[in-house]
């Protein structure tokens, strides 16, 4: 069973039971509870990118496009892509890896996480990034490879390193 959302994107079911769950958990988030939970629908802006930590457990990075359209006072309309860094670990990261690629419509829900490190020159550089608990693929088999986002810009360049180191890892 699936829904419909505006433009026609159909999610499945247990998505929208996640949606609609979003007042409810407003609510609890009022009350001494927090909440840090992300959820997008977007586009990879390219293959995702495979990573092993130092004990060996699988990582995966990967950008997320999502888009905003309005039409400003002229009545042009105007589009905003945003960039989202996605890292999964794990059976996920495996997943991850496995299936996604380039221009690949993507459901994934995480936490939000600030991360810090020295680069090179000694300088501290920061990060913020969605640690992904779930993912799902919202394109039909065979479509995604190689459709870009709708927007004009492309997604910034990595600033991470080849290995994370052991007490980078959020758990």
């Amino acid at each position: 069973m699936q829904a419909c959302l505006p433009g026609n994107i159909k999610i499945p079911l247990p998505l929208t039971v996640q949606l609609c769950m979003l007042p409810s958990i407003i609510k609890l988030a009022k009350g001494e509870k927090m909440v840090n939970k992300a959820l997008l629908i977007g586009r990879l802006g390219k293959d995702p990118e495979v990573r092993y930590t130092p004990d060996g457990m699988m990582v995966t990075n990967f950008n997320l496009a999502t888009d905003e359209q309005w039409k400003d006072k002229s009545g042009q309309r105007v589009q905003k892509t945003e960039w989202h860094r996605i890292v999964t670990f794990g059976k996920l990261a495996e997943i991850c890896g496995n299936y996604l690629n380039k221009g690949k419509l993507v459901f994934v829900e995480g936490r939000i996480q600030t991360r810090s490190w020295e680069d090179k020159d000694g300088n501290k550089r920061y990060t913020t990034e969605i640690v992904a608990a779930n993912m799902q693929m919202l394109d039909s088999k065979g479509q995604g490879r190689g459709q870009e986002p709708a927007g004009d810009e492309r997604f910034p360049s990595d600033t991470g390193t080849g290995v994370i180191p052991e007490d980078d890892v959020p758990f």
